[in-house]
């Protein structure tokens, strides 16, 4: 039996299920999938970042380009360099986000998460 939900899974050498994001979330850049859920990962788990979104933003060369859209803890003087070379060093080239922006607090949709279509309509 197979489900289909638009949730996207990938599995490793054992055969065990990792979520990795929903369909309509994915980003196609440089003929590539990319999912935002795995550079938010990794986005999250730098020490002065206290919240992260990623988004596919129109590109005339890649199709969509990665966009990595960050709120600081208070007292960081990260800048967007620094961003970039913390996701350069952990994720695949293609993952790399091409734009990254630096928010005083994430837009929040009525229900109190982040607003991600607002984002991706900010550049």
């Amino acid at each position: 039996m197979v489900l289909y939900t638009g949730d996207l899974f990938r599995t490793d050498d054992e055969g065990f299920l990792y979520f990795v994001g929903r369909k309509d979330d994915i980003i196609k850049s440089r003929g590539e999938k990319v999912s935002p859920r795995e550079i938010e990962n990794v986005l999250h788990a730098h020490p002065e970042i206290a919240e992260a979104a990623v988004v596919g933003v129109p590109d005339v060369i890649l199709g969509q380009a990665v966009k990595a859209v960050v709120a600081l803890r208070a007292g960081s003087q990260l800048h967007e360099q620094d961003v970039l070379r913390y996701c350069a060093e952990r994720l695949e080239d293609f993952m790399v986000p091409k734009y990254v922006e630096i928010l005083s607090a994430m837009p929040k949709t009525a229900n109190g998460k982040i607003d991600k279509r607002q984002l991706a309509g900010v550049l």
